[in-house]
C-alpha cells in the first residue's frame, strides 16, 4: 500500500483482511485450500488476510469458495 494511504482505508482493509480469515479459520480451511476453491495463489490469500486490500474480483472468488455473501466482507 503507498506511504500516502489514509488512516480510516488501512483500518478498512485490516477490517476486511481479519473478517475474510475469521471466515475461512469458521469454514476449516488453510489458506492454502482456500486459495485452491477461489483459484487464487496463497500469497494473494496471504496478503489479503493480512490487510494489503483486494481485488473486486477476488472478493467475488472467496466469498464464492467460502459461500459467504460479500456484504459479510464489506460492511
Amino acid at each position: 500500500m503507498p506511504d500516502d494511504q489514509p488512516e480510516w482505508e488501512r483500518l478498512a482493509c485490516q477490517d476486511q483482511g481479519d473478517r475474510i480469515r475469521q471466515a475461512r479459520e469458521h469454514a476449516n480451511l488453510t489458506q492454502e485450500k482456500l486459495a485452491e476453491k477461489a483459484d487464487l495463489g496463497r500469497s494473494t490469500i496471504q496478503r489479503i488476510e493480512a490487510g494489503a486490500g483486494i481485488k473486486y474480483t477476488h472478493l467475488i472468488r472467496i466469498g464464492r469458495a467460502l459461500d459467504v455473501p460479500l456484504s459479510d466482507f464489506v460492511r
